[in-house]
């Protein structure tokens, strides 16, 4: 079943259309936006656009290049996505469990397009990079062009107290083989690794109008929505089809958490100290980075506040009675530091005791 059609962002496909068209597309893209509003769509919109045997602004949908990527079938188009830590112990097989792994998310996105997100701990370890770096190092099958899709690249992990997998696709950056491309989606270029941000063209990509919203539900869902029902979903949408789609219950709680986080912040230390206790050392670690994915988008819209620009979703008033968006950038970078070390083997409680102190002397 193939992919549905790229929904919006028409500005940013002319953008990189005549790019393309003029050979001046980089080989390293950063597309950046809200969770859901489909970066690794359009990464694959212009994976097709580059593949297709017809000259064009878009793909022409009908060549064997544009079914094959459609079908996700293209062997000259690689997408990555966050996944669980390899179990095995040798690198060479960390690396073939990788690759199994991403096949057999492919096939299950292949047969439900609609697909979920990632799980809260899954990510790009080292053992990805590597098939990464094997991948790249060989010949096109049957065209000239590579495209490298790594999709949430802001979850690069750490390991070992070092930044392993994101240095390692660093040298890969620095110098790609020719006829390659590389496209990293994230939420905000900042998650990137500096030294990998640095080598990126940004392109950022706004939440999509209402209008398409709907549109795309009105098309894809089945059985459809009742009106009153669709209006419904389009507004707590905001901008995200991701969000849409999911409606999601696990998104509310994630949103209520950080919310919760918040207000035992501007309560005090004692409000403070018992929200701390309460986070459970071990347990539901994918809840955790969940409230974290959360608060840093809560974080993000206040900043958005401060800038006199009108906040997709409800943000607390202290977060917006700052004069300008600079604490609240910090505080993010707080809580991308916490997200990072939060993949790794460390205890939430610990990371949570942690954050909440830097969050309280920001904000």
């Amino acid at each position: 079943m193939p992919l549905p059609p790229l929904t919006g962002h028409q500005e940013a496909r002319q953008r990189l259309a005549r790019a393309v068209r003029a050979g001046k597309a980089p080989q390293v893209i950063a597309l950046a936006g809200p969770t859901g509003i489909g970066k690794q769509r359009l990464a694959l919109w212009l994976a097709q656009l580059i593949q297709c045997q017809e000259a064009g602004d878009e793909p022409c949908g009908r060549c064997r290049a544009c079914h094959l990527v459609e079908g996700l079938t293209h062997p000259d188009v690689h997408w990555f996505v966050p996944i669980p830590r390899p179990k095995a112990a040798e690198p060479a097989k960390q690396v073939e469990e990788a690759a199994e792994t991403i096949a057999q998310v492919m096939e299950e996105r292949r047969t439900k397009p609609l697909y979920e997100p990632p799980d809260g701990m899954a990510a790009h370890g080292i053992a990805t990079v590597r098939l990464i770096q094997q991948r790249a190092a060989l010949t096109a099958v049957e065209s000239r062009h590579r495209i490298f899709i790594l999709g949430d690249a802001d979850r690069l992990v750490a390991q070992e107290g070092a930044d392993v997998a994101a240095n390692a696709l660093l040298k890969l950056l620095e110098e790609p083989p020719p006829g390659s491309l590389f496209i990293l989606t994230t939420i905000d270029v900042r998650r990137l690794l500096p030294t990998i941000r640095s080598r990126a063209v940004p392109l950022r990509l706004a939440p999509l109008p209402d209008a398409d919203i709907r549109a795309f539900l009105a098309a894809q869902l089945q059985p459809p929505l009742a009106p009153a029902a669709l209006e419904e979903r389009v507004r707590a949408a905001q901008g995200s089809i991701g969000a849409a789609l999911s409606a999601s219950e696990d998104a509310g709680k994630a949103y209520h958490a950080a919310s919760q986080l918040l207000d035992a912040l501007f309560a005090g230390q004692g409000p403070r100290l018992e929200r701390v206790l309460r986070q459970t050392p071990w347990a539901a670690r994918g809840e955790f980075t969940a409230m974290l994915d959360a608060l840093a988008e809560t974080l993000n819209e206040a900043a958005r506040g401060t800038l006199g620009q009108a906040t997709r979703r409800p943000v607390p008033q202290q977060l917006l009675r700052h004069r300008s968006p600079e604490p609240l950038l910090k505080a993010m970078d707080h809580v991308a530091e916490a997200r990072e070390a939060a993949w790794g083997n460390v205890n939430p409680q610990l990371l949570l005791a942690t954050l909440s102190e830097d969050l309280a002397a920001v904000l």
